[in-house]
């Protein structure tokens, strides 16, 4: 199934989504609530929904404005370095354990929202991302059983500042920036898509020029494992997220480098998720 949660008529809610339509669910079931955490917490909670969904009106989600698929997320941790060619053109040695590092509830908005350079820096960059959204909380989780955690898959665009990222050996500054980190619109659930998404297409754009452009098969630690790994020093919980880390061709490794500035649009897209599309804009003083 493909979820989108936005804003409708000035209400909030979750929406099915087929094609370019989609059905509003908390209209059907308000104990859906108005993002996923209703449905990740209610396993089933469509099934007897399922005339009425077929019924339901069909709503353009074109007319429908992106939300936070889970509004606030108790963790989002973040790989740093997981495609080689990537920590190759940053200068890193090739990692033998997964740099991992978190993002506040603050630095996320969702597709559509101004992605806001600060007025600390210049150096906005731009990063396409696989974000797995946990289901089933757990602990010194399986790989072999990780894929049964997972609730969904969207994008991620981990905007990054990338002087303030370098001040120090550790990350956090440069990830945290408020209204930083794009993350939606559709959320698909694992049935539809390849085990741990391996094998898609996944690209990001400026306008239309293409900047990154890999395969998510070229990930160093894949979703199982990467779960896996968290899960040996953290309860993972429903809702939180992961992001699974970024090819190469980001901003600042090019010659010359290329910052986001504002009027620039950037796009991520992984194939058989969809696009999350940002305008980029000066921070408001």
């Amino acid at each position: 199934m493909r979820y989108l949660v936005g804003e409708h008529n000035d209400a909030a809610s979750v929406f099915l989504v087929t094609g370019d339509t989609a059905v509003n669910l908390t209209e059907l079931s308000p104990e859906i609530g108005t993002d996923l955490m209703g449905l990740i917490n209610t396993p089933g909670a469509l099934e007897p929904l399922k005339s009425e969904i077929a019924n339901a009106p069909q709503i353009a989600v074109s007319d429908i404005v992106p939300a936070l698929p889970v509004e606030r997320p108790g963790k989002t941790i973040c790989l740093g370095l997981n495609y080689v060619d990537h920590v190759k053109e940053g200068g890193y040695e090739i990692p033998t354990y997964p740099a991992l590092f978190m993002r506040g509830r603050n630095s996320l908005m969702p597709a559509g929202a101004p992605m806001v350079r600060p007025t600390a820096s210049e150096k906005l960059d731009y990063e396409v991302e696989l974000m797995v959204i946990i289901g089933i909380g757990g602990r010194h989780i399986k790989p072999e059983n990780a894929y049964n955690h997972v609730f969904g898959y969207t994008l991620f665009n981990d905007g990054s500042v990338r002087d303030y990222q370098r001040k120090t050996h550790q990350w956090t500054p440069g990830k945290n920036f408020d209204n930083t980190g794009a993350v939606g619109p559709i959320v698909v659930t694992p049935d539809e898509l390849p085990d741990g998404c391996a094998g898609l297409k996944i690209q990001s754009r400026i306008g239309t020029d293409v900047m990154q452009s890999a395969n998510t098969s070229e990930m160093m630690w894949p979703v199982d494992k990467t779960i896996a790994t968290i899960s040996e020093f953290a309860t993972l919980e429903p809702g939180d997220m992961i992001a699974m880390g970024t090819p190469p061709g980001v901003g600042h490794a090019r010659t010359p480098p290329r910052f986001l500035k504002p009027g620039d649009v950037i796009s991520v897209e992984i194939e058989g998720i969809g696009v999350c599309s940002n305008p980029v804009v000066d921070e408001t003083p």
